[in-house]
């Protein structure tokens, strides 16, 4: 036994740079949604897979509407998963693709079982368990939590996501652990940190996270900080059995 993972798990997120589309979207959105032209987002997306080399038909795509409903996918998709905010899949070779401008893009998997997860979990998601929800699927799906890793993605730091008081009471009550105050002194929310500690309290075998704030950093894109913007997007996938020989 060589202790190697059964499955090659592949992790790409992407920045601002790299694509077609014009100001204020400028230039690799890959978001459908924002009002950006739909000639250079379908570009955009052609780009993406032919980057990471899975074929475009293989990306699949959420609505995402800020929800705790998660769906399992077993190939292709004829447009984005209706309603839903998190994909599950054990087919090599599919490419679940999260999108976000601040909101927390979380990426699962169980190596060995051959189970991921590609989640969007922003303030409402969060607050409401998608997380746990999703986890719940992925055990469903031959999981073990103690197995799966995390990846939490760019999204808004506590540092600059500014939130009422009641709104940041509300959520840390929720998702205890993502209360922050932000460089200005003012009540603030890491979602990221909640989630973190979410994971980890249910067993989740490790957790990274990227450390790169979208508020801050202009390489990514961020609603709160220029609204209208472009989608970045976190993509999960494993490779297909004969390339892992």
């Amino acid at each position: 036994m060589s202790g190697r993972p059964a499955h090659r798990v592949r992790r790409v997120v992407t920045t601002r740079e790299g694509g077609v589309s014009k100001p204020p979207y400028d230039s690799f959105n890959l978001g459908d949604h924002v009002g950006d032209d739909p000639a250079a987002v379908d570009a955009n997306r052609r780009r993406l897979a032919e980057q990471i080399g899975v074929p475009f038909e293989r990306l699949v795509w959420m609505e995402q509407i800020h929800s705790r409903n998660v769906a399992v996918v077993d190939g292709p998709q004829s447009g984005p998963v209706e309603a839903t905010d998190a994909l599950v899949t054990t087919e090599p070779g599919l490419a679940l693709v999260t999108l976000s401008a601040d909101c927390v893009p979380l990426l699962l998997s169980d190596d060995d079982a051959g189970v991921i997860a590609a989640v969007h979990a922003g303030r409402v998601g969060a607050r409401i368990g998608i997380v746990p929800r999703v986890l719940d699927v992925m055990v469903e799906q031959g999981a073990q939590i103690e197995r799966i890793g995390a990846l939490l993605g760019p999204a808004a730091s506590g540092e600059s996501y500014e939130v009422p008081a009641d709104m940041q009471t509300d959520v840390e009550r929720h998702l205890p652990g993502s209360a922050s105050r932000t460089a200005k002194g003012t009540p603030g929310l890491d979602l990221r940190a909640g989630l973190r500690r979410q994971l980890l309290e249910a067993g989740v075998g490790g957790v990274a996270q990227d450390p790169r704030g979208t508020i801050e950093d202009p390489t990514l894109f961020s609603h709160r900080r220029s609204a209208p913007t472009g989608r970045l997007a976190a993509v999960i996938w494993m490779e297909p059995d004969d390339r892992h020989e």
